[in-house]
Formats: C-alpha cells, sequence, structure tokens
C-alpha cells in the first residue's frame, strides 16, 4: 500500500521502518527533515507538507508531539484537511492528544468522505523498535478493520475500545497508572541505594513477584546505570499528565495521585529533564529530604 506518515520522533522512525519493512510505499513529513533520513535512505518520498502526504497515500499516520501539532497537521493551512481529498481514505493519529479532539478530527473526516481512528500507543521506544506497542483504538469498526493489519505490524495487542475519542481516554487511563508506577519504582530504588542494598539483585528477585511490573523491569536496570535517556520524555508525560487531570475534571473526579506526579515532574523539568526519559523522576526525588 501507498502510506503516508507525519512524525519521525524517538517513536515515529521505528514505527514507520516496521511499515516500510513490511513492503509498504512510504510518503514523509516531518518538521525535521534529518529525523526521516534512515527511512529515506531505504526508500521513502518526502513530502512538503502534510497536505502533500495525503494527495498519495490511501491512510495517514500521525505520531508528533502535543495536541497544538496535531491541530497544525489536521486543519493548519497545509494540513490534511486542506485539500479535497483523492486516494486517502482514512487517517490515524496516534498522538496522545485530548479526547475532544480526536473527536473533531472525526467529525471533520465524515464531512470529506473519509475515516478517522484515534489509536495512541504505549510501550515506548523498546515497543516501537520491537513491535510491541499496546494500541487503543477510538472511531467506527469499519475504519478500524482496515487498519488492523497494519496496526499489528506495530502492536502486539491491538483493540479497539469504543468510538471516536475512546482510544484517547483509554490512553490516558494507561497514564495514570504509569504516574503512580513510577513513582513507587524510584522511590523503592532510592531506598534500597541508601540502604546499602544491591539494587540489580532487587529488580531480578521483585520483578517476578507481586510489585513486578513493566516500569520496574525496564526502566529499573536504566535507574540503576543512571541513564535518563529518553524512551518517552518527560515533557510529553508531563503533557499526558495535564490531560488526564481536565478529563478528569470533566467526568466529576479528583486524582490526588496524578497531581504529585504532575509536581514531582515538574521539578524534573525544572532541572532542565524536560528532553529526559520519565526515569529521570528519581532527581526530583533525590532533592526531597525527610522531616523529623
Amino acid at each position: 500500500m501507498n502510506i503516508g506518515w507525519i512524525g519521525t520522533g524517538i517513536m515515529g522512525v521505528a514505527m514507520a521502518g516496521r511499515v516500510q519493512a513490511a513492503g509498504h510505499a512510504l510518503s514523509l513529513f516531518n518538521r525535521s527533515r534529518a529525523k526521516a533520513e534512515p527511512l529515506l535512505a531505504r526508500g521513502a518520498r518526502w513530502c512538503g507538507s502534510p497536505a502533500e502526504v495525503a494527495r498519495g497515500a490511501e491512510i495517514v499516520f500521525t505520531i508528533v508531539g502535543f495536541p497544538a501539532d496535531v491541530e497544525e497537521i489536521y486543519f493548519g493551512r497545509q494540513g490534511l484537511f486542506s485539500s479535497q481529498p483523492t486516494t486517502c481514505a482514512l487517517l490515524v493519529d496516534m498522538t496522545t492528544s485530548p479526547p475532544e479532539l480526536a473527536r473533531r478530527i472525526a467529525l471533520a473526516a465524515a464531512t470529506r468522505g473519509q475515516a478517522a481512528l484515534d489509536a495512541p500507543v504505549t510501550g515506548g521506544d523498546i515497543g516501537a523498535r520491537d513491535g510491541t506497542l499496546v494500541i487503543m483504538v477510538g472511531g467506527e469498526p469499519k475504519a478500524f478493520e482496515r487498519a488492523l493489519p497494519l496496526l499489528q505490524l506495530l502492536g502486539r495487542n491491538v483493540a479497539r475500545v469504543g468510538g471516536p475519542g475512546a482510544g484517547q481516554q483509554a490512553k490516558l487511563v494507561n497514564q495514570i497508572l504509569i504516574a503512580g508506577a513510577m513513582i513507587g519504582v524510584c522511590e523503592a530504588l532510592l531506598v534500597a541505594s541508601r540502604a546499602g542494598l544491591d539494587g540489580a539483585q532487587l529488580v531480578t528477585l521483585l520483578g517476578e513477584g507481586a510489585a513486578g511490573s513493566w516500569a520496574l523491569q525496564r526502566l529499573g536496570p536504566r535507574l540503576l546505570r543512571g541513564d535518563y535517556a529518553p524512551g518517552f520524555m518527560v515533557e510529553h508525560f508531563l503533557k499526558d499528565l495535564g490531560l488526564a487531570l481536565r478529563e478528569a475534571a470533566v467526568l466529576n473526579l479528583k486524582l490526588p495521585g496524578v497531581e504529585l506526579a504532575q509536581q514531582l515532574y515538574e521539578k524534573v523539568r525544572a532541572r532542565g529533564h524536560g528532553r529526559s526519559g520519565t526515569q529521570a523522576l528519581l532527581l526530583a526525588l533525590e532533592e526531597l529530604k525527610a522531616q523529623h
């Protein structure tokens, strides 16, 4: 198939590479062409705008940083909706964005005779490279069935969770779970370090018990090495936590755990680690002193 792809960041470049390796032709757009070079070197076609991507593709995937980027890509002057659709029948946004934005995209697509899915992912850079992402999809069943073979190139667990916007809501549930898990992992390894315990031994030992988690097993070893390279950046996680709190307010809920995680991650960003991985939370916790 002729696939359009917009967004070749840490995760996007690996995901697009898997689509390309499966034999599909890629048309690419990214704000920085340099980040797309690995794909271009393998035969992908560079486009000068999202609108140009849409003109030559059957399905377009987007995965960018922030909701404002999604707005520009879809509704901007050179966006996907700026010209009449030709061959492009389906749009799949894999960015984590507000559910109401996903619904607006789906409505705009429908008025143009297209379909749209919101399909955010979780699994970080490792999952993107290995094709083991979890993908939560919102949209109409027929559109999901059309996209499913491509989504299965990217994810191990792919499920439609409801109509337009439901994928984004499911992703926010995921981020709430991660917020608590990251605090637990970082606090636990901080205590282990101060107590003189073997952190690597504990990650292996406890990872097989009730305390085991993806965060402990995948990010625990990075923490022990002092490796804060991003699999998922702090600034993007802060964006997601803000979206989760906004959605909670719509649902008339208060989430004190998420509020705490947001405050701690703001401290991480203030230390200059906005583009570090979420495991850099340890740096903020190390600064906190016990009150006696």
